[in-house]
C-alpha cells in the first residue's frame, strides 16, 4: 500500500468521529456576554435551532438567522442558527436598545444595570454563509506584538460583527519546527530558514527566509509561546463560533532538505523584490512523496493540539511568484497532489486560497491555466477562493467565478498598514450585492486588510451588509454609526452628524481608479526633488487625494463646533481619537503645500543663476525648511495624545513580548525595519509600510527631511547638487536608525483638544476652517 494510501485510510478512521459530532457548547457565547454586558449574561437565555456539525467539503453552510425578545418570563431570548448568529444577535440589541457598539482602540463603553429588555422582536439573517476576516500578512503588519488581551478584544469584535471565518495562523513555526525535526533536520537548520517576528507572513509563503540585521534566528522560547498563544486564540474562536482556518504545508523547506533527502525534488523560488540573499526559497515538487509526508505531519499535529476542529487551510503556493512550467497537465498535477496530501491527513479537507496569485501574475494566469490549476482539486465544494481585491480588482468576473469554485467578496482596501483616511462604501455595498445576483458561486463577504490601522466604518459596513439584501443606505448608516460610535453621549450635536456626513460623501466614497487604497503622507517618504506628490496607483502608495483637503478642514471645524456645543465630547475617547484622527489627516494634506513651496524655492533659486558662497538662495531654503520642521513637530505633538497614534505602542510591544537580552535586540531591530526600510538591502521597499505615529515622525522622518533640507542649502551654497551622495546619506542615515533607533521619546502632557488649540494658533494658515 502507498504511503499517500496508508495517510488516507489512517485519516479517514480518524475522522469518522466527525459524522456525530455534539452540539456545541454555549459557555462560550455566555462569557461573551459577560464581557460585553458587564457580567450581566444571566440575563439572556441562548438557544441554537440550526445545525451543529463541522463545516466541511462534505457539509456546506448555509445562512444564518437570529431573533432577539423578552420570552415573557423577564429573560432576553436569544434564538440563533450557530453560537456565531446568537453573538450577531447580541449586537443587533446592543445596538438597537442600549445604542451602543464596540469599536477598535476603544475601551468597552458602560452598560446599564439591570439590561433594559426589547420592547419589539429583533431579527436578521445573513445573505451568504460566510463572512470572513484577515489577510495573511495582518498577522506582521498589526498583529506581530499582540498580547492576549489584545487577540481577546479582536476575536470578540470579529464575533460581534458576525464573523464566522478567520485565519488563525500564530504560531506556524512550532508546526514547521516539530515536522522538520521528525524529518530529521536539526533545530539549527530549521530556525536559520526562519526569518524574524516581524516577518514571519513572507517567510511563511516562501518569499523570503532568514533573519536579516545580524540580531540572530528566531529563537524556540518566541517559537513556543507564539504556539501557546495560537492555543488560546483557537479555543477562543470555537467558543465563539469562528471557524479556524489553519496553515496547511505550502511547500517551502529549508536549504537542509538536500542533506536529509538527497533526491528529493526542489527547485528555487525567484528572487522577490529584490530581497536578495534572504529569498529564493526551495520548492518542493508536490508531486514528490515527500511533499505528502510533511503535509501529512503539519496538519496531523494541529489536530493533535488543537482536536478536531476545522476543516479549513490555508494554503498559498505561488504568491508573487508563478509556477515553473506553464503547462496545464503539470499544473493540475501540481494541486491534485497538493490536495491529496491535504485529506491524506484531513480527508474532510477544504483548501482556502487567496486569489491575489490571479491578479498579480495575471499574465500567467490565464483562463485554461486556471481552469487546469483549480480542476485539479477535484469537486467544487473542495476549494474556496478569497477574491482579495474585489473592491478594485476583481477576479471573479474574469475567472468565470474561479472556475465555478465557491469564492468570498474582499475587501482589501489597506496596504502594509498605511494610515491616510480612505474608503470606497459604494463600490462596497454595491458591488458585493451584485456579485451575488450574477454569481451563484459566491459564498461570503470579507476583510482581507494587509493591516488594521484605522479608517473602522468601512469595515464595519462591509460586515454589515452581509446581512442586508439590498445595498446598504450610506447616508442612514453614516448617521446610526455616528451615534453609536459616541454611545455615551446623549444628543448629540447637529454639526457632529454634519461632519461624519462629509466624510462620508467626500473621505469614505471615492469613485477615483487611479487611488485604490489607503495612502502615505509626503512627509512619510524618502526625501526627493520629485516623483512625491500626486502619486497614484496602490504601490508605490498613493499620496494624491480623492477629495478637495478643503473639504476635511471643514469636517474639522465641525468637530471643533461640535464639543464647543456639546463639552462633554472633550472627555469621550473615541471624539479623542477621530478629532487626532481627522487633524493628522489634515496637516498630512498641509504638509505637501510646504513641501512644494520648498522645492520650487530651490528651483527659482538655481535658475536664478545664484554665484556660489551666495546667502540669499541657501537662506530662504533654510527658512523654509524650519517652517516644514516646526511643522513636522507640531504633527509629532498632536499625535502623541493617543496612545494608538505612537511609536512607542509598537516599539515596546515588541519589547515586552521578549524573554531574553537576544529577543529584545530582534524584536526592537524587526519592529524598527518594518515600518521604516522593511530590509535596507532591498530599498524596493523602503517605506511600504509607513505609519503617521508620534516618535517615529520626530525621531526618523523629521531627521530625514532635516538632512535633505540640510543638503540643499549646501547645494546653492556650492553651486551643485550631488543627489546620488544626498540620497546615500539619508539612506546611511535610515540603516543607523534601524539599529540604534530612538532615545527620545515624547511624552504627551495635555490633552488632544488642548494640544490641537495651541497647534491651530500656531499654525492660523493651515487650520483656516470652512464652516
Amino acid at each position: 500500500m502507498s504511503l499517500v494510501r496508508r495517510f488516507l485510510l489512517c485519516g479517514a478512521l480518524l475522522f469518522s468521529s466527525c459524522l456525530s459530532e455534539q452540539p456545541p457548547s454555549l459557555d462560550g457565547i455566555h462569557n461573551f456576554a459577560n464581557r460585553l454586558f458587564d457580567g450581566q449574561a444571566d440575563s439572556f437565555f441562548f438557544e441554537l435551532t440550526g445545525d451543529h456539525k463541522l463545516w466541511s467539503r462534505w457539509n456546506q453552510p448555509v445562512n444564518d438567522n437570529y431573533t432577539v425578545f423578552e420570552d415573557g418570563s423577564g429573560k432576553i431570548r436569544v434564538q440563533g442558527t450557530t453560537v456565531n448568529a446568537l453573538a450577531r444577535g447580541l449586537r443587533h440589541y446592543a445596538n438597537d436598545i442600549l445604542q451602543l457598539d464596540e469599536f477598535w482602540f476603544l475601551d468597552r463603553p458602560q452598560v446599564p444595570k439591570p439590561l433594559p429588555r426589547p420592547k419589539l422582536t429583533l431579527t436578521g439573517a445573513s445573505v451568504v454563509p460566510w463572512r470572513y476576516n484577515l489577510n495573511t500578512v495582518t498577522f506582521s503588519y498589526t498583529f506581530a506584538w499582540y498580547t492576549w488581551d489584545e487577540w481577546e478584544k479582536l476575536l470578540d469584535w470579529a464575533a460581534w460583527r458576525g464573523i464566522n471565518l478567520q485565519l488563525a495562523w500564530v504560531g506556524y513555526e512550532k508546526i514547521f519546527l516539530d515536522s522538520f525535526r521528525d524529518l530529521g533536520m536539526t533545530t539549527d537548520e530549521i530556525l536559520a530558514f526562519f526569518s524574524g517576528p516581524a516577518f514571519q507572513a513572507w517567510n511563511r509563503f516562501g518569499n523570503i527566509k532568514g533573519s536579516w540585521g545580524g540580531m540572530g534566528n528566531l529563537t524556540v522560547s518566541w517559537i513556543e509561546s507564539q504556539f501557546s498563544m495560537q492555543k488560546k486564540i483557537i479555543a477562543r474562536m470555537v467558543e465563539l463560533g469562528i471557524t479556524p482556518v489553519l496553515p496547511a504545508f505550502p511547500g517551502f523547506v529549508p536549504d537542509a532538505i538536500t542533506r536529509i533527502r538527497p533526491n528529493a525534488s526542489v527547485t528555487r523560488a525567484p528572487n522577490w523584490l529584490r530581497v536578495d540573499g534572504y529569498s529564493q526559497d526551495y520548492f518542493l515538487d508536490p508531486l514528490d512523496s515527500i511533499y505528502a509526508e510533511l503535509q501529512h505531519l503539519f496538519v496531523s499535529k494541529q489536530i493533535k493540539a488543537f482536536g478536531n476542529i476545522t476543516s479549513f487551510y490555508t494554503l498559498d503556493q505561488f504568491n508573487e511568484m508563478t509556477p515553473g512550467s506553464s503547462n496545464t497537465d503539470y499544473i493540475r498535477n501540481v494541486s491534485r497532489a497538493t490536495y491529496r496530501g491535504l485529506t491524506a491527513a484531513n480527508p474532510s479537507a477544504v483548501w482556502l486560497m487567496q486569489g491575489w496569485l490571479f491578479y498579480s501574475s495575471s499574465g500567467f494566469w490565464t483562463q485554461q491555466t486556471i481552469d487546469a490549476y483549480l480542476d485539479g482539486i477535484g469537486e467544487k465544494s473542495n476549494a474556496l477562493i478569497l477574491d482579495l481585491y474585489s473592491e478594485n480588482y476583481p477576479q471573479w468576473q474574469r475567472t468565470k467565478s474561479f472556475s465555478g469554485r465557491p469564492w468570498i467578496w474582499c475587501q482589501l482596501h489597506n496596504f502594509g498598514g498605511n494610515m491616510n483616511l480612505f474608503g470606497q462604501i459604494s463600490k462596497i455595498t454595491k458591488g458585493p450585492i451584485s456579485a451575488l445576483a450574477e454569481s451563484d458561486t459566491l459564498v461570503g463577504f470579507g476583510l482581507t486588510p494587509e493591516g488594521y490601522e484605522g479608517n473602522e466604518v468601512v469595515y464595519d459596513i462591509l460586515l454589515d451588509q452581509a446581512w442586508s439584501a439590498s445595498p446598504i443606505d450610506t447616508k442612514d448608516y453614516f448617521r446610526k454609526w455616528t451615534t453609536l460610535r459616541y454611545g455615551a453621549i446623549k444628543a448629540l450635536p447637529k454639526s457632529l452628524f454634519k461632519a461624519w456626513d462629509i466624510l462620508r460623501q467626500y473621505i469614505y466614497d471615492s469613485t477615483n481608479p487611479d487611488i485604490p487604497s489607503t495612502g502615505v503622507g509626503v512627509y512619510q517618504l524618502q526625501p526627493n526633488l520629485r516623483g512625491l506628490v500626486n502619486r497614484t496607483g496602490h504601490w508605490p502608495a498613493p499620496t494624491a487625494l480623492h477629495y478637495d483637503p478643503d473639504m476635511l478642514k471643514k469636517v474639522l471645524g465641525l468637530m471643533l463646533q461640535a464639543v464647543a456645543d456639546k463639552r462633554s465630547l472633550g472627555n469621550a475617547a473615541a471624539f479623542q481619537l477621530d478629532l487626532v484622527d481627522v487633524t493628522r489627516q489634515v496637516m498630512t494634506n498641509a504638509f505637501d503645500d510646504m513641501y512644494l513651496d520648498l522645492i520650487s524655492t530651490y528651483n527659482r533659486s538655481v535658475v536664478s543663476n545664484n554665484t556660489a558662497g551666495s546667502s540669499r538662495g541657501p537662506a530662504l531654503i533654510a527658512k523654509k525648511g524650519k517652517r516644514l520642521l516646526d511643522f513636522l513637530d507640531a504633527l509629532d505633538f498632536v499625535l502623541s495624545t493617543q496612545e494608538h497614534f505612537t511609536f512607542d505602542k509598537w516599539l515596546y510591544s515588541a519589547r515586552d513580548l521578549a524573554q531574553s537580552p537576544q529577543e529584545v535586540d530582534l524584536n526592537t531591530f524587526n519592529a524598527r525595519s518594518q515600518v521604516t526600510v522593511w530590509n535596507w538591502d532591498a530599498p524596493f521597499l523602503n517605506d511600504y509600510s509607513a505609519r503617521a505615529w508620534s516618535g517615529l515622525i520626530k525621531s526618523y522622518y523629521y531627521q530625514r527631511w532635516a538632512i535633505f533640507i540640510k543638503g540643499l542649502e549646501d547645494a546653492l551654497r556650492n553651486g551643485v547638487l550631488d543627489e546620488k551622495a544626498l540620497n546615500q546619506k539619508i539612506r546611511m542615515f535610515e540603516r543607523d536608525w534601524q539599529y540604534m533607533g530612538s532615545t527620545d521619546s515624547r511624552q504627551a502632557k495635555s490633552t488632544a483638544l488642548s494640544s490641537l488649540q495651541q497647534v491651530i494658533k500656531q499654525w492660523p494658515d493651515v487650520f483656516k476652517m470652512i464652516v
